[in-house]
């Protein structure tokens, strides 16, 4: 069953979600945050929250404030308040009953759900799908001429996904002040790290980079075929199967596979 919700975020915004749930009582649940300036309804999101719930877990994806159908300003985004709203989504499937908690993340997603799944204490394991740890400055994505705007006038005006947005300097300040390569080192949860051989944003060698980091708690799956956004239907499968696989053992539950031999 797949139901359109809102909850509140730390501020008050009204933030919108799709909680997905199974047709038996949940095994756990997944929170999953989308890409910068995405929602919570691209394609690879979609795909691993039905796949989730086929094999019994609740599943919410939901849109950070200032995307999609959520409240607040894109402009006011920062990391932090990002991790604070996925700490709200937590609360959500706890007072719905979820005992056990994962968190899965894509690009900038991925960066939240480290970074939210370190500081909670009741988070069992988290996935990142196409995102970055080293380099983690997100400068890199403005011109010579933005970063000048950004440092004269404090704010920055750029296009993306047929929208006009503005980002200020508290974003690149707040972002300066997470370090994901040392959230990677000192994880003491599991964590799936899955990324496409063809990402043309961020590269394959980053998730090589989480895995030497932390090669004890990361595992590493690399997505043949997969681009950034993982938009094709035969990559979206790939990272479906091994996220909804992978999120069953952590669980202690059967995978899809087991229970269909």
């Amino acid at each position: 069953m797949e139901q359109q919700i809102q909850f509140d975020n730390h501020l008050g915004e009204t933030l919108a979600g799709t909680l997905h749930q199974p047709a038996r009582p949940p095994v756990g649940a997944i929170v999953a945050g989308h890409c910068f300036t995405c929602s919570r309804h691209t394609g690879v999101l979609r795909r691993i929250s039905h796949a989730l719930s086929e094999a019994g877990f609740m599943a919410l994806r939901f849109d950070f404030s200032g995307n999609g159908q959520s409240q607040g300003r894109f402009e006011q985004s920062t990391w932090t308040k990002q991790i604070l709203e996925m700490e709200a989504a937590i609360e959500l499937v706890q007072k719905k009953g979820a005992s056990w908690i994962g968190l899965a993340g894509h690009s900038l997603g991925a960066a939240i759900a480290l970074l939210t799944a370190r500081r909670t204490k009741n988070v069992s394991a988290v996935c990142r799908v196409a995102g970055r740890v080293s380099a983690t400055r997100p400068m890199h994505f403005l011109t010579p001429l933005q970063q000048r705007t950004l440092e004269q006038t404090g704010s920055v005006e750029f296009d993306s996904r047929a929208r006009q947005l503005t980002l200020n300097r508290d974003f690149f300040d707040d972002a300066d002040r997470h370090d994901l390569a040392e959230a990677t080192r000192s994880l003491t949860i599991p964590m799936l790290v899955v990324h496409g051989d063809h990402d043309e944003i961020i590269p394959v060698s980053e998730a090589h980079l989480a895995k030497s980091a932390n090669p004890r708690m990361v595992e590493l799956a690399i997505i043949s075929g997969g681009d950034h956004m993982l938009a094709h239907p035969d990559p979206q499968r790939q990272v479906a199967r091994v996220v909804t696989d992978w999120f069953c053992r952590q669980a202690g539950v059967p995978t899809p596979g087991d229970r269909n031999r």
